[in-house]
C-alpha cells in the first residue's frame, strides 16, 4: 500500500496539491459568483445559509488549505496536502462502508478528459465487491447552458462512469467527452432510475454538479473539487455532501493513478 508518506511527495510533486495551476483570481471570482448566488458557481447546490465572500474564504482556508486573506489577491492558490490526504481517507472509508453491505452506487464526472480513470478504478472495484454500478438514462439528452449557449449534450457511460458528450462532435467513443459543471446530469440520471422503479444509489460518487445537486436531493455524495469550486465544500459544511477531496482536477489523467491506488487499497477494493 502506498504509504501517505509517499502520498503526500507525490501530490507535491505532481502539483496536485502544493502550489497548483489554479489561480487566485479565478478562486477569488468564484467565491464573489458564489456569494451572490450566480447558478455557475452553486452548480445545484442551495445554500441554506447566506453565505458571504469573507465567510467563503474562512471556508475554503479551513478545507483546502488556501490563504484566508483578503489582501492576497494574485498568484497561485496552495492546497494542504495533509487536508488531502485526510479526506482521501475519508473518501476511501465511505466507500468501504457501500462496499461491505453491496448497495448501489452511481458514479459521474465533468472531468472526463482528466478524472476517467480515476473513477472507472472506483466503479470496477465497487462492483467486484458486489455493489451495483448504476447507468440510469443512458443515451438520454440534455440541453445544458454554457457560455456558447444552451447546448445539447447525450448522457453515456464509460466503464461505469457517467460523462456528457456532444453529439456529433467526432465518432462515437472516440474522445472521453465534454467537461461540464452542471447538475442537470445528474438529476436526469436519478430521475429516470425513480421512475423506472430500478434500485437508487446508496451512494453518489463524482465532482461538480454530479456532488452537489445529488446532496440537494438528498443522496449521500462524496467527490473531489478544486479550490476554485467552493460548492461542494460548502454542502460539506451544511451537512449535504459527506466528503470533499480538495485537489488540483485538471492535472494530466495519469497523474491521479497513485491516488487511485492508495483509496482502493485502504477501502479493501483492490483488484
Amino acid at each position: 500500500m502506498l504509504s501517505p508518506r509517499a502520498l503526500r511527495a507525490h501530490l507535491l510533486v505532481a502539483r496536485l496539491a502544493g502550489t497548483v495551476a489554479t489561480t487566485r483570481e479565478r478562486s477569488l471570482s468564484r467565491y464573489r459568483m458564489f456569494a451572490a448566488r450566480d447558478p455557475r458557481a452553486l452548480i445545484g447546490l442551495e445554500p441554506e445559509y447566506d453565505w458571504c465572500f469573507d465567510e467563503l474564504l474562512q471556508l475554503m482556508g479551513q478545507k483546502c488549505g488556501v490563504s484566508a486573506d483578503p489582501a492576497r489577491t494574485s498568484g497561485q492558490d496552495v492546497i494542504d496536502p495533509d487536508r488531502t490526504i485526510a479526506a482521501l481517507d475519508a473518501f476511501a472509508d465511505r466507500l468501504a462502508t457501500v462496499a461491505a453491505t453491496g448497495a448501489s452506487v452511481l458514479i459521474g464526472t465533468g472531468h472526463p478528459h482528466r478524472l476517467l480513470g480515476f473513477y472507472a478504478a472506483l466503479a470496477a472495484g465497487l462492483s467486484a465487491a458486489g455493489c451495483g454500478v448504476l447507468t440510469p438514462a443512458q443515451g438520454r439528452s440534455v440541453d445544458i447552458t454554457t457560455r456558447f449557449g444552451v447546448r445539447t449534450y447525450n448522457l453515456d457511460y464509460v466503464r461505469g462512469v457517467a460523462l456528457m458528450r456532444e453529439p456529433g462532435a467526432r465518432a462515437p467513443r472516440s474522445e472521453p467527452g465534454a467537461h461540464t459543471h452542471s447538475p442537470l446530469p445528474v438529476r436526469v440520471a436519478l430521475g429516470a432510475a425513480a421512475d423506472s422503479g430500478g434500485p437508487l444509489p446508496a451512494l453518489v460518487i463524482g465532482d461538480h454538479g454530479w456532488v452537489c445537486a445529488a446532496g440537494q436531493l438528498g443522496f449521500e455524495a462524496i467527490g473531489l473539487a478544486d479550490s476554485d469550486d467552493p460548492a461542494p465544500f460548502v454542502g460539506e459544511a451544511e451537512g449535504r455532501v459527506s466528503v470533499v477531496v480538495p485537489l488540483d482536477d485538471a492535472v494530466r489523467s495519469d497523474y491521479y493513478r497513485p491516488l487511485t491506488r492508495y483509496v482502493l487499497n485502504r477501502a479493501c477494493l483492490s483488484q
